[in-house]
């Protein structure tokens, strides 16, 4: 059974920092790319950042240089460290994994195979 569990979302102000876990399970994590995606309600989820199988990753724009996408394949774990906060990074973060993937195209959401549950990420002033 494929598990994707999230943790470390919470409230913080702007220009604050969190870091969310996401730990694999049920498939070889190894072999996959994986991502963060994001989404608010009334607006579909969208591509934060990925990581393929052999470290290359991928951001979309507005988090270049504030976020930053690590994996540790011994733990089957996926990192987001995200600083330097915004009003507009609120929302739920979900852990996707994707095999054989175009690292930038990953963002897309297009073949993801596996969702986490989420875990959501409040940004206030």
């Amino acid at each position: 059974q494929v598990q994707l569990v999230e943790s470390g979302g919470g409230s913080v102000q702007t220009g604050g920092s969190l870091r969310l876990s996401c730990v694999a399970s049920g498939f070889t994590y190894r072999n996959y790319c994986m991502g963060w995606f994001r989404q608010v309600p009334g607006k579909e989820r969208s591509g934060v950042a990925a990581i393929s199988s052999d470290g290359t990753t991928a951001y979309v724009d507005s988090v270049k240089g504030r976020f930053t996408i690590s994996r540790d394949n011994a733990k089957n774990a996926l990192y987001l460290q995200m600083n330097s906060l915004e009003l507009e990074d609120t929302g739920m973060y979900y852990c996707a994994a994707e095999e054989n993937c175009v690292t930038s195209a990953m963002l897309d959401g297009g073949f993801v195979e596996y969702w986490g549950q989420g875990t959501q990420v409040t940004v206030s002033s």
